[in-house]
């Protein structure tokens, strides 16, 4: 489904075999996608709110993964109230990946119109200093739009990705984060790609928040639990000769605005340890999602991967038993 270019990049490639009547269905959730994606926010950010949630409580397995998440990270929180931040989260989703949708049908003046940058000042310093930059975005559901926006100003950028499992979300969804150029590498085929593009000026774009499992993770506090994460970003910055700058979309569906924040570069990753690293690492990622816990992609299974002798969360049947 997807070809190679010069040994570097993956372009979405379209197939016939997308025409078949296994994916009319798929088609027609992509046509409707679209549909919607071009009418005015103001008309379909409450339509998406109240399906987001609809579809949220039918997703039994994916809601059980946010409570279990939620539990761990937020005990001290209140069952409704955890509830509340499930509900709000799947009305943030549809409303965040429409307006990506958005974004890859019209004009980028459009929807650059209705975001707003916290800390540009920034990115644009770097800009003019030709540095090299790897941004580290936590998993928030607006994630593509910032590196789609500078990317249509003419930045270019690089990110790694993973391959959908329905082939047709997957070639259309990946060809729409190409829209404006920049380069796509997938992480069945290593960093060293990624490392190439970055090395080369392109801005990279880093996912801090996978469990990568234990074997080259370090075991961090993760809001009031732990996490096993990869202290990859330490090793990346020295490779590429980059700086860390942390980054985050917060989508408001009723003002219909994305508000881009950005923190200052992590430049007090080049001496430390990777047991160090990993920490400040989740420690960014709870900056940016405690007040806007609704944005994150609590639906991930992000504590997965455990001390040893310690049960998986999802694997404990009587955390939100299926009714």
């Amino acid at each position: 489904m997807e070809t190679k270019k010069n040994n570097i990049e993956f372009i979405p490639q379209f197939e016939k075999s997308f025409l078949h009547p296994r994916y009319w269905g798929s088609w027609l959730g992509v046509f409707a996608f679209a549909g919607i994606a071009l009418t005015p926010p103001s008309f379909r950010d409450p339509i998406l709110g109240k399906l987001g949630r609809l579809v949220g409580r039918l997703a039994k397995s994916s809601r059980r993964r946010a409570q279990i998440n939620l539990l761990y990270c937020f005990p001290e929180k209140s069952e409704a109230e955890r509830e509340a931040i499930i509900d709000d989260m799947y009305a943030t989703a549809p409303q965040a990946m429409v307006m990506m949708a958005e974004l890859g049908l019209r004009d980028p003046k459009k929807v650059l119109s209705r975001v707003d940058w916290k800390g540009i000042e920034i990115i644009e310093e770097m800009h003019r200093n030709d540095e090299k930059v790897i941004f580290l975005v936590p998993h928030g559901w607006g994630v593509d739009i910032p590196a789609m926006l500078m990317a249509s100003k003419g930045q270019k950028m690089a990110a790694m990705f993973h391959n959908q499992g329905n082939p047709v979300f997957d070639y259309v969804w990946n060809t729409v984060r190409r829209r404006f150029g920049g380069r796509m590498h997938a992480r069945n085929d290593g960093i060293k790609p990624f490392i190439k593009s970055v090395r080369e000026g392109y801005w990279g774009y880093y996912l801090p928040d996978q469990d990568h499992g234990e074997e080259h993770s370090e075991f961090v506090d993760f809001f009031a639990t732990y996490k096993a994460t990869l202290p990859a970003i330490g090793r990346l910055m020295k490779v590429c000769r980059a700086r860390v700058v942390p980054l985050f979309p917060v989508y408001d569906g009723k003002t219909h605005r994305l508000t881009v924040e950005i923190r200052p570069p992590m430049d007090d990753l080049l001496e430390v340890d990777d047991n160090t690293i990993a920490r400040r690492m989740n420690e960014e990622v709870e900056i940016f999602v405690t007040p806007h816990t609704e944005q994150y992609t609590w639906i991930l299974k992000l504590l997965k991967t455990r001390k040893p002798g310690e049960t998986e969360p999802y694997k404990r049947k009587e955390l939100f038993p299926k009714k």
